[in-house]
């Protein structure tokens, strides 16, 4: 159909797709004949439609080429163009019937036909159904409406790492550790039910209003992010997988056969990009760059930041250790070292680094995604809260901040009037630490606790000479080691029962019930 020439044309198409009820089109029209504001341009007509909530950004788009269909995938809405990519687009939608929001990757069609495209497509949504953590994106359905295969996601109301470190330049130090603490609590989840990421990067990671961060999936992590250097867009055994910038160098060499050690080395990079405003090898090509992530030592975050506290920079150095032997073997092991220097809020972000929706896309919804991962995140912290310790010692070299309500942008220590403490005083989830000491080899020495309890008042800590622990009573109280090398078995895979052990008891049946029968008919007999 033929782009809209008049209002009547702009207000047909709009009938005709469904997307705004009879009556409410009718009065909203009947409201600017009244008021005498009615547009004369058809432009102006769809930009006042967007204005005023009737229509979305995306929808006004497809009006102005002439298109009325298109707006329904399965059951669902698309109410804004959100991503795109090579293998597809993602749009945030709404459940016709629900009305809740989420986001949908859809396949397009020529990659269907892919019988390689498809496979990977559903492989990760398979891998992606295997996690449920408040810190990583959650995956609710994968479904097929004509041709068109799609996945439906948890909606995240924030802004990737990448984007708001472009706009505002290096974050500030307690946010930029807090994200990363966050960020491998994702990752020791994923790692316990056997998941390897493979391709973490700053564009993976998404902060919500409240601060939480989540890691998304590899599929949708192709989409929130516009860097040029994606070593993959397509599914290729003997392809590399990951981005030049964050790889872990052993993924340079075989991606397909690497384990979490390949996360954490990708998470320090990530981490070093937070601080620095860039990643550790900067220039020269996707080559130089892999070459230099197996080579090369980056420069110390402190010789950029001097404000890094010197055992933060340990713990980044020892994420980032060419040798994986070197290397921290388990995110558990970060999470420890990264704790002394852990407020105990979120750091909510400023209005100013949130992504700009239009008012129709933005009406209703709230933020019932991140809410309902808080409310997760404080359940688990109330649950653990019994179980987790925190170390003792001297003054850390960067003690938590105490005005809540404070914040500093891109390390300059200004206030961020932004920042209120309604937003900011909501807990980050937390998992059971190891029952035995870091074997991170960095101890106390370089890394010292703050005086204040940065886990939140009333919670159990750690006597300095206390060597006996009754433990509290948890769910996950306690915590089978594991390493890298050795992953967790699958908790959600039953114990497989020994090979006829179903036909024994059947034939000991029977012939329990033979026995029976004999006994009766002697019994009779001798009557």
């Amino acid at each position: 159909m033929a782009a809209p020439a008049t209002l009547d044309d702009l207000v047909k198409l709009i009938r005709k797709s469904g997307m705004v009820e009879e009556p409410r089109l009718d009065a909203y029209l009947d409201k600017l004949r009244t008021n005498g504001t009615m547009p004369t341009d058809v432009k102006k007509l769809a930009g006042s439609m967007v204005k005023d909530a009737l229509i979305t950004y995306f929808q006004a788009e497809q009006f102005m080429l002439g298109k009325w269909r298109g707006f329904t995938i399965g059951k669902y809405k698309l109410l804004e163009r959100i991503g795109f990519g090579g293998m597809g687009q993602v749009f945030l939608c709404e459940h016709l019937y629900m009305k809740r929001r989420v986001a949908i990757k859809v396949l397009p069609p020529n990659k269907a036909e892919e019988p390689a495209a498809l496979g990977r497509f559903y492989r990760e949504a398979r891998a992606a159904a295997a996690l449920d953590h408040p810190n990583i994106v959650r995956t609710h359905d994968i479904d097929q409406d004509g041709n068109l295969h799609f996945l439906v996601m948890e909606y995240v109301d924030g802004s990737s790492l990448l984007e708001i470190v472009k706009k505002k330049g290096p974050m500030d130090v307690h946010r930029a550790i807090n994200y990363t603490w966050q960020s491998v609590q994702a990752l020791d989840h994923a790692f316990r039910v056997g998941v390897i990421h493979r391709d973490i990067k700053p564009g993976n990671i998404l902060v919500d209003r409240f601060g939480m961060s989540k890691i998304l999936d590899m599929g949708l992590a192709r989409f929130y992010n516009t860097e040029d250097d994606m070593l993959t867009l397509k599914y290729d055994e003997k392809s590399v997988l990951g981005t030049a910038d964050y790889v872990a160098p052993e993924q340079t060499v075989n991606s397909h056969d690497v384990d979490v050690r390949a996360d954490i080395y990708s998470m320090g990079a990530t981490f070093y990009f937070l601080l620095a405003g860039h990643p550790p090898f900067p220039d020269g090509t996707i080559a130089n760059k892999l070459i230099a992530h197996q080579t090369k030592v980056p420069t110390p975050i402190r010789s950029i930041r001097p404000e890094v506290p010197e055992g933060v920079q340990a713990v980044l150095s020892k994420m980032m250790a060419k040798n994986i032997n070197e290397r921290y073997q388990t995110p558990a092991e970060v999470y420890e070292d990264l704790l002394p220097w852990i407020s105990e809020q979120l750091i909510a972000p400023p209005e100013d680094e949130l992504p700009s929706l239009s008012p129709a896309a933005r009406e209703s919804m709230g933020s019932s995604a991140s809410i309902s991962s808080t409310n997760l995140a404080r359940q688990d912290s109330a649950i653990l809260r019994a179980d987790s310790s925190q170390r003792s010692g001297g003054l850390a070299t960067l003690p938590p901040k105490q005005n809540v309500g404070g914040g500093s942008h891109a390390g300059t220590g200004g206030s961020d009037p932004n920042l209120s403490a309604s937003n900011s005083a909501i807990r980050p989830p937390f998992f059971q630490p190891p029952p035995q000491p870091s074997s991170s080899g960095i101890g106390p020495s370089t890394i010292s606790p703050p005086v204040s309890d940065p886990r939140g008042i009333g919670e159990t800590k750690r006597m300095a000479n206390s060597t006996e622990k009754t433990p509290q009573p948890s769910r996950v109280a306690t915590r089978t080691p594991v390493s890298a090398q050795n992953p967790p078995s699958n908790p959600f895979v039953q114990p497989e029962s020994k090979p006829g052990s179903g036909m024994l008891q059947i034939v000991a049946f029977i012939i329990f019930l033979f026995a029976v029968a004999i006994g009766v008919i002697w019994k009779f007999w001798n009557n």
